[in-house]
């Protein structure tokens, strides 16, 4: 006897699936997490710590970040701000579906400069919302889990308007650098929760590197993306003593290799040598926290492997945009999960139901394929991706309405108006 089934029924099949998913793996995740008083009372001796070593934060944008946080109503909740920075990065995205759905372009020079005015004003956001909380009094462990949740969303949003900006187009260097700043949060967030700080040393990414990225834009608004496309010799032909080979490398990939360099040579050390530093202050092994890494390095090699397959159609026919609308609410819920847990002094979150997906994914379109099994069509992968992003979506929103309304309840707080009687303290 054997089984037929049409692709047009596995359509259906995983469109149901997803439905069925999204409520019994909340439900799941909601136990647990164990979200109950118990739990929520350490958001009550909670304190933010955080150190800003850059001095263009300390000694420019502070002034500038104070006189916007002073130009807010104070009726205004602070968590309002961040989702309104949120809100810039979408309409970015949103112009990249309508003008440069390629990522190559070239597009109209306004676009490039409203890419650079999206991405600033979504960083001044994130830096006065924090502001706008103490000047009326609504400070809370929410804010912090509200901003840090947001900037984790952007991750992948704000790479990917780098790579529309540069005009790389869905190609393996715009993968790497719509999903290269995944790694940072990451072990940012790893840092921040064995540390107990949130640390931005002198040259940081939430500050120098957004100035860098919005230069970017500005230059591309100038000259047109197709400038990265030329090479060293190109622009600077006084490096002609330079190798050809280095000589002849197109701008796009000095810039990519510049930002592989960075993250591995500065960010990951330093983040590695601060837990180090203090659970060895706290005479505490160091060792056992690297085990922490293995679920999010398995899902990045995971990533790697899926955007790299020869079998997989998500970059050959340009699905870059909408794999990095899924895998920022994957992502946005590894490091929310991380950051729960250290707010509320929970043993660290290995995983998450959401990067399952990312680990079923090279299995179906590398390995299998790679054998032989050519069931799992292009066709059928674009349905896979789909279903990942509405089932991502999906889950993140109602598992942070569940987290949300349980603080705010224990909290006595709102998350997006002030109460009176905070505006009052």
């Amino acid at each position: 006897m054997s089984l037929r089934v049409s692709l047009g029924e596995v359509h259906v099949l995983v469109v149901v699936g997803v439905v069925v998913a999204v409520p019994c793996c909340l439900r799941v995740e909601k136990k647990a997490e164990l979200i109950d008083s118990e739990t929520l009372s350490h958001l009550k001796s909670y304190k933010y710590s955080s150190v800003d070593k850059s001095y263009i934060s300390n000694y420019i944008l502070r002034h500038y970040w104070n006189y916007c946080a002073s130009l807010m109503p104070l009726w205004l909740a602070p968590n309002v701000i961040t989702l309104i920075g949120l809100i810039f990065i979408y309409i970015n995205v949103l112009c990249i579906l309508i003008y440069v759905p390629d990522l190559v372009g070239p597009g109209p020079s306004w676009l490039y400069f409203s890419f650079g005015a999206g991405l600033w004003l979504y960083s001044t956001m994130d830096n006065i919302d924090g502001k706008q909380a103490r000047r009326t009094g609504s400070s809370s462990p929410l804010g912090e889990l509200f901003d840090h949740g947001i900037d984790s969303l952007n991750c992948t949003l704000g790479g990917l308007i780098e790579t529309a900006c540069m005009g790389l187009g869905p190609t393996r260097t715009g993968a790497f650098i719509t999903m290269v700043s995944c790694l940072a949060m990451f072990f940012s967030t790893w840092e921040t929760y064995h540390t107990h700080t949130l640390y931005l040393g002198y040259f940081n990414g939430p500050t120098e590197g957004i100035i860098i990225a919005v230069g970017l834009m500005i230059i591309s608004g100038i000259y047109g993306p197709e400038i990265w496309q030329k090479t060293l010799l190109d622009i600077l032909p006084v490096l002609s003593f330079l190798p050809a080979r280095v000589g002849n490398t197109p701008l796009r990939d000095v810039f990519a290799t510049i930002v592989a360099l960075a993250f591995f040579t500065a960010h990951l050390p330093f983040c590695v040598y601060n837990v180090y530093e203090a659970r060895k202050s706290r005479h505490q092994p160091f060792l056992p926290t690297l085990k922490e890494w293995v679920p999010f390095v398995w899902s990045a090699l995971s990533v790697y492997i899926w955007l790299d397959s020869p079998y997989s159609v998500l970059l050959s026919e340009n699905h870059l945009v909408l794999f990095a609308l899924a895998t920022s609410f994957s992502f946005g819920r590894v490091t929310t999960k991380i950051i729960l847990a250290h707010l509320t002094k929970q043993p660290f979150p290995y995983w998450t139901i959401l990067v399952v997906p990312v680990y079923i994914a090279p299995l179906l379109f590398y390995w299998l394929p790679s054998l032989g099994v050519t069931l799992f069509t292009g066709q059928f992968e674009l349905l896979y991706l789909w279903s990942y992003a509405i089932f991502s979506f999906t889950y993140f929103m109602a598992w942070a309405r569940v987290v949300i309304n349980a603080i705010c309840d224990y909290l006595g707080i709102n998350c997006f108006t002030i109460k009176t009687s905070a505006k009052a303290d």
